[in-house]
């Protein structure tokens, strides 16, 4: 599907990359004018999580809708544990070592030890490393009373480097928490041993962070004075902050920046009402162009195992909080999408039926999907849409729009109710019919100029999907 021109350029989406493209676990960084995304890697339509080699995507700071592909920068058998490459690459970090060399920190799905690669550049071919050890050549995560190494964060100042790791399940007692390991200007040996820093479920009683504990997906940022953890809490679905002033003790919880399922927002829902199918969530915060951005994945494809990368803008507030951010399908664009022209169903940031449900994997809804295989370039759509399911996409800039159609595949009998909000007045209804190829069908409807979301509910027989929608303006 090409989009219209007026809409296919310079205008930045959620998911951020093309609707193809499976890159959960975001960890973004600004090196020179680019702005880099590192991820692990799913396939559309994947059995695990992780299943592909680190690949690496980049844009310029000034241009967020303009991704180009790096390429392969580390393939899974690339570590000499896994030279037949039956294990998977988990969820990767960079930092950059005081020899001002990129440093890659990954963890395989079948070991607890944390490998590094090295490259000279932040999306060329890295090369393995080596392992993250203490003096006496023992690698982390095997010494006696080392707890198992996962989703390893980094950060680097001076010849010091913070390594952040830690999987906390519900019920485990001998998981504690999200732990640091002061590394050497080396990269690899440890000065300091792990120390708690952030408590998981089983020993977060007067924390502080009960209902929010560490989980996994640990990440680190220094912003001013202040060093900022993110995490994804043991709901799984949200991404949490603590604060400190050191960058190794003294957290304090701050909050929660986003939900994928957008549960705990209140600005346009209530609170405790999810609005789309969320799971686990992974991601940072980072700084582009003077606005600040947090990453995190959504879940497609009615499982776990196909995520891809979103992003928001965020404020850090002069007391340094972060308050929760609307997961949009306008989130780098830095405003509304234009209120004209043809968007993409894969668009959506709501999805839903009349049956609420935080998670996903429920057969009985829809989902965002694509034809073909994975690596296939065929456009992203909405499947399995049955009565009462709702595709909300926001924003929009709205000028005179005087029309809205829509794509419609499969064979249905039924019709399209178009809203501006999820449960507000029905502007338009939009009739469907049969049909083994995507059909356009349209109607009237006249939305009120300025930011808008545009919401769609299906209600009739038959199981439609939606590849995408026009809006249209008067001349």
């Amino acid at each position: 599907m090409q989009l219209s021109e007026k809409t296919s350029h310079k205008q930045a989406y959620n998911p951020y990359l093309p609707s193809w493209e499976y890159i959960p676990d975001g960890e973004p960084y600004v090196f020179g004018d680019r702005v880099y995304v590192y991820g692990s890697h799913d396939y559309y339509n994947g059995y695990v999580f992780c299943m592909g080699d680190y690949v690496c995507w980049s844009a310029p700071v000034d241009d967020l809708g303009n991704w180009r592909y790096e390429g392969v920068i580390y393939p899974r058998n690339e570590d000499p544990l896994n030279k037949e490459g039956k294990m998977c690459l988990y969820a990767p970090d960079i930092t950059v070592g005081p020899d001002g060399r990129y440093y890659l920190y990954y963890v395989l799905d079948k070991v607890s030890i944390v490998s590094v690669a090295v490259c000279d550049t932040p999306a060329g071919k890295f090369e393995f490393y080596g392992y993250v050890h203490y003096n006496d050549g023992t690698r982390l995560g095997e010494r006696e009373g080392d707890q198992p190494q996962f989703d390893p964060g980094v950060l680097t100042e001076g010849d010091r480097t913070y390594l952040y790791t830690g999987f906390c399940s519900r019920g485990d007692k001998s998981r504690k928490g999200a732990m640091v390991t002061i590394l050497g200007a080396d990269m690899l040996t440890i000065e300091k041993a792990p120390e708690i820093v952030v408590p998981g479920c089983e020993y977060s009683q007067g924390s502080g962070f009960e209902g929010h504990e560490y989980f996994e997906a640990a990440s680190i940022r220094k912003v001013g004075e202040n060093y900022y953890f993110i995490y994804s809490s043991i709901v799984m679905h949200e991404l949490c902050y603590a604060v400190s002033k050191e960058p190794d003790r003294g957290f304090v919880y701050g909050g929660v920046i986003v939900s994928n399922c957008d549960l705990h927002i209140d600005t346009y829902k209530p609170a405790e009402q999810p609005m789309a199918y969320g799971a686990n969530n992974h991601g940072s915060i980072v700084q582009i162009g003077g606005e600040w951005y947090i990453f995190y994945h959504r879940h497609t494809n009615g499982t776990w195992y196909s995520r891809q990368g979103c992003a928001e803008k965020i404020e850090i507030a002069d007391d340094g909080s972060i308050a929760q951010v609307e997961m949009t399908s306008c989130g780098l664009n830095g405003g509304p999408l234009r209120g004209e022209g043809e968007y993409g169903a894969h668009l959506a940031c709501n999805l839903f039926t009349d049956t609420p449900s935080v998670y996903v994997g429920d057969d009985r809804f829809p989902k965002i999907m694509q034809d073909g295989r994975d690596g296939d370039k065929e456009p992203g759509y909405i499947g399995n849409i049955r009565d009462s399911a709702t595709a909300g996409f926001k924003y929009f800039d709205c000028r005179n729009v005087n029309g809205i159609s829509i794509k419609v595949r499969a064979y249905a009998d039924g019709f399209f109710e178009v809203r501006t909000k999820w449960d507000g007045e029905v502007l338009a209804k939009i009739p469907v019919c049969g049909s083994n190829v995507w059909e356009e069908y349209g109607a009237p409807v006249k939305i009120a100029d300025g930011k808008q979301a545009i919401y769609l509910t299906y209600r009739g027989e038959g199981i439609p999907s939606l590849l995408s929608f026009t809006l249209k303006t008067a001349e």
